[in-house]
């Protein structure tokens, strides 16, 4: 990777008593990059403060959500889960307009939030972000949906460099827990009245998605059923090198299955967690994995201990699985 180049500090804006280089919120106000800085070093903007907030803005954060209860599955809902809603509590008590704020994998029209009739808010997981984390982003829209107005979307837009992260805002001790649903109904509470785009756009979402369903006796891990085979998709939060050894030492010694017909193919990583895959028959249903993989994470813990040097066997097996490993973000 190359080398940031060293940058140059530059003096902090200091707010003014009239029209000066802050706003009345005390932040510098969005110029045009070649425009004088607002803190009145004399540069221009892209050379100042603008460089920080650049790249602030496109830096990518490896771990988006890690520190949030929950995190294997915010990963799972973010790329694996079609529809699936969560009830996201607050460090702060809500507004007394908003009855609830909840988080969903996707929205209607792909909107970043909404707030409903009744004052409830919707966030939206699956959608592209302004910058390189994905957190601030999220919680720029949650700051922005409490206040919206009701029965209105809240856009997307480039979260504030200086601006808080979800870690910030929601309870660190509250509980994630992920409702999967067949399908997007959750979206319209009264489909009758619904709009003709809203109502379109709920049924293509429907007939795109993929059955799934959330495993009870593990954490992070999601069945899924696809016309030729099905799938167990586990989100696992332990450093990759460490996982990736367990998981060699258990393939090679034949003990990485989750029973007959199944089989351990790999695995990819996404927003800093690996996620092992394994291939299932087309008959496995998400309670026949129930009892399999229990086992298998008491034999991942045993692995997972060892800290032996991997035999020439286990190498090899460790280099099939890296070698079949994909970087979705």
């Amino acid at each position: 990777m190359a080398k940031k180049r060293p940058q140059t500090k530059a003096r902090k804006p200091q707010p003014t008593d009239g029209a000066g280089a802050a706003g009345a919120d005390g932040q510098v106000p969005v110029v045009g990059a070649r425009e004088p800085c607002p803190c009145g070093s004399g540069r221009r903007y892209k050379a100042c403060h603008g460089r920080a907030a650049a790249q602030a803005a496109t830096e990518l954060v490896q771990r988006p959500f890690e520190g949030l209860p929950g995190e294997g599955d915010w990963v799972a809902l973010r790329e694996l889960v079609p529809a699936a809603t969560v009830e996201l509590p607050l460090r702060e008590a809500l507004p007394e307009d908003v009855p609830s704020v909840t988080l969903a994998t996707v929205l209607p029209m792909a909107w970043p939030a909404l707030r409903r009739d009744d004052g409830s808010v919707l966030i939206g997981l699956q959608n592209d972000t302004a910058s390189g984390d994905i957190s601030r982003d999220l919680a720029d829209t949650l700051q922005r949906a409490l206040t919206a107005k009701p029965g209105s979307p809240v856009q997307g837009r480039r979260a504030p460099v200086d601006g808080p992260r979800l870690q910030d805002l929601l309870d660190p001790e509250g509980a994630f827990e992920p409702v999967v649903h067949p399908g997007f109904e959750f979206w319209v509470p009264d489909a009758e009245n619904a709009t003709p785009e809203v109502t379109a756009s709920l049924e293509r979402a429907n007939a795109a998605a993929i059955p799934t369903v959330k495993l009870k006796g593990v954490d992070a891990a999601y069945w899924c059923e696809t016309p030729e085979k099905n799938h167990l998709r586990w989100v696992m939060p332990y450093a990759e090198e460490q996982l990736l050894d367990a998981l060699a030492r258990l393939h090679a010694a034949g003990r990485s299955s989750l029973g007959e017909g199944t089989r351990l193919v790999g695995s990819f990583r996404a927003h800093g967690l690996t996620v092992p895959v394994w291939d299932l028959p087309s008959g496995v249903g998400a309670a026949d994995v129930e009892e399999p993989a229990a086992d298998f994470a008491e034999r991942l813990a045993t692995a997972l201990a060892s800290d032996a040097p991997l035999t020439a066997e286990e190498r090899r097996a460790r280099g099939g699985l890296t070698n079949r490993q994909v970087t979705l973000s």
